[in-house]
């Protein structure tokens, strides 16, 4: 099932088609957005004909696969001090910490993982959800926080999350 999602996300992954990269990605999310996909809950059209004919177990196999290659390792740079918005947030503009939900790379399992995922997939996820084309958070919790991010915020921190080994 796995190799009709090597075109985008690599054969073991790791996206060189500023995809999001799978592996070692936590099973709930990747279920979750395969689940969206087929619901329609999340737009795409590449994704949606890809995920059609995938059962619940198709969609927990892939998940559990995906979770169990290695994650992205560090290329040797490190990306230095988090941006203000990624370390504190903005609490005056009701934005949390990146942290708060999405962690270090093993303290929370119910939102991404963003640790090297590509920066140009970070931003325009950020921007879809600022604007409400993606809308497929829970409680609406993205794009509470999206809408409220500038634009030099939301390159910030997509770059610090790629940069970060």
């Amino acid at each position: 099932m796995a190799l009709r999602c090597t075109m985008c996300h690599g054969a073991r992954g790791l996206s060189q088609a500023d995809t999001p990269n799978l592996a070692g990605q936590y099973p709930v999310t990747i279920y979750k957005e395969l689940v969206d996909f087929k619901t329609g809950a999340r737009a795409s059209a590449v994704m949606a004909p890809l995920v059609a004919d995938l059962s619940d177990a198709d969609m927990r196999d892939l998940a559990a696969y995906y979770a169990y290659l290695p994650r992205v390792t560090s290329s040797g740079t490190t990306a230095g001090e988090p941006p203000l918005i990624v370390a504190s947030g903005a609490p005056l503009r009701g934005i949390a910490p990146c942290g708060a939900c999405h962690g270090e790379v093993d303290s929370k399992a119910s939102a991404a993982w963003l640790e090297g995922q590509p920066a140009i997939y970070l931003r325009t996820q950020l921007e879809a959800f600022s604007t409400g084309a993606r809308h497929n958070d829970i409680d609406e919790q993205m794009r509470n926080i999206a809408r409220q991010m500038t634009p030099q915020e939301i390159v910030a921190a997509s770059r610090y999350y790629t940069e970060r080994p």
